[in-house]
């Protein structure tokens, strides 16, 4: 019975000073000022968080702008490189009408077609020539290139003109001797008839493609058998026949990419 009075006793002297604690102004005082504290470490806190997310924020706005920066390089390269291709269309003064730009138009010409020493290639000259005195005499020489015949809707004798173009989206030129069309993923500029010079010739020559509605120049001053040029037809043996047959007359076309 006296232990139970005991810890009656014991239990409302602890009830009694928990509230006399809970009225202590000075407990509520320290209290209050722990609150304060924790509150200020909280707005330092706040405040450096917001200084770096401020900083995070400046640097993400300029890595975007130098992403869109290199960005606009890279499709200004791109476009500068998928660009540029040149090619000649021998035939015509103009180029085709398919994202082209005419660099100038000319007169197809090169060498005599009977010269044993004579240079191979046809050569696309300018109409605004630049030419020189300098030397005395002559080991080479510019012939122009003609219709020898009216195979191509010409009066034989007729000068052949030409143009170099480049294209402004593309950068990779193919001309494909037998074909009047290009692969799949490649662009046709034009097509027409392979031609080259005749094989009775003393003179080397290439293969090159006559446009498919060629125009004349009437610009020599006389037919003089310059740079020649034939129609080319299949011969079998060492050519593959089929898919090529005897005596046929090859097409070409000229393609970019």
């Amino acid at each position: 019975m006296a232990v139970l009075i005991f810890l009656v006793i014991f239990i409302v002297q602890t009830i009694a000073e928990k509230r006399i604690l809970l009225n202590d102004p000075s407990l509520l005082q320290s209290q209050i000022h722990a609150l304060e504290r924790k509150m200020e470490d909280m707005v330092v806190k706040y405040t450096d968080l917001s200084v770096k997310y401020s900083d995070l924020f400046t640097k993400n706005n300029d890595q975007s702008a130098k992403y869109n920066d290199l960005s606009a390089k890279y499709n200004t390269l791109l476009t500068k490189t998928n660009a540029g291709g040149i090619f000649f269309r021998w035939g015509r003064k103009d180029c085709p009408a398919n994202n082209t730009e005419l660099i100038y138009s000319g007169f197809a010409g090169g060498s005599w077609y009977d010269h044993t020493g004579a240079a191979a290639e046809f050569v696309c000259l300018p109409r605004d020539p630049d030419l020189t005195t300098k030397f005395t005499s002559g080991v080479a020489y510019m012939y122009g290139s003609e219709y020898n015949n009216n195979e191509f809707g010409h009066d034989a004798g007729n000068d052949l003109p030409c143009s170099v173009c480049r294209s402004t989206v593309e950068s990779s030129v193919l001309m494909i001797p037998g074909k009047s069309s290009c692969y799949d993923g490649w662009s046709m500029q034009y097509h027409g008839d392979l031609v080259a010079g005749s094989y009775y010739h003393k003179a080397a020559t290439q293969y090159i493609c006559l446009d498919e509605h060629p125009e004349s120049l009437v610009a020599g001053q006389d037919d003089h058998n310059g740079k020649l040029f034939y129609p080319v037809r299949t011969s079998c043996g060492s050519l593959a026949c089929p898919p090529y047959h005897n005596d046929r007359y090859l097409t070409c076309v000229v393609c970019t990419k």
